[in-house]
């Protein structure tokens, strides 16, 4: 069964910028997808960001130029590197496996991101 640990969230000014990590265990990390997804209040869970085992990479309209998405097969990690943030980029993030780009894992906790001033 896989595990997904998210962390690195937290409060932060407009145009501020923050890092989520996400470590999975429990599947052979390095040949999966790796998807980062996100829920605001009232809304439906979004992808954000994926990254093949390749390292191809994809993003949201909504977040390209300004997030980037990486990984380190050798620490099992997935990264999301956010950077100009907006408020409208408040949200739990969440981090998965992915086959093509459907997540298959059991969804962790998330992590909290809050832009404010």
């Amino acid at each position: 069964q896989v595990q997904l640990v998210e962390s690195g969230g937290g409060l932060v000014q407009p145009g501020g910028s923050l890092r989520l990590s996400c470590a999975a265990s429990g599947t052979i990390f390095s040949i999966y997808a790796m998807v980062w997804y996100r829920q605001a209040p009232g809304k439906q869970r979004e992808l954000v960001a994926r990254i093949t085992s390749g390292g191809g990479t994809n993003y949201a309209d909504s977040v390209k130029g300004r997030f980037t998405i990486s990984r380190d097969n050798a620490k099992n990690t997935v990264y999301l590197q956010m950077n100009s943030l907006k408020p409208e980029d408040t949200a739990i993030y969440y981090c998965n496996v992915a086959m093509g780009s459907i997540p298959f894992g059991s969804w962790g906790q998330g992590t909290q991101v809050t832009v404010s001033s």
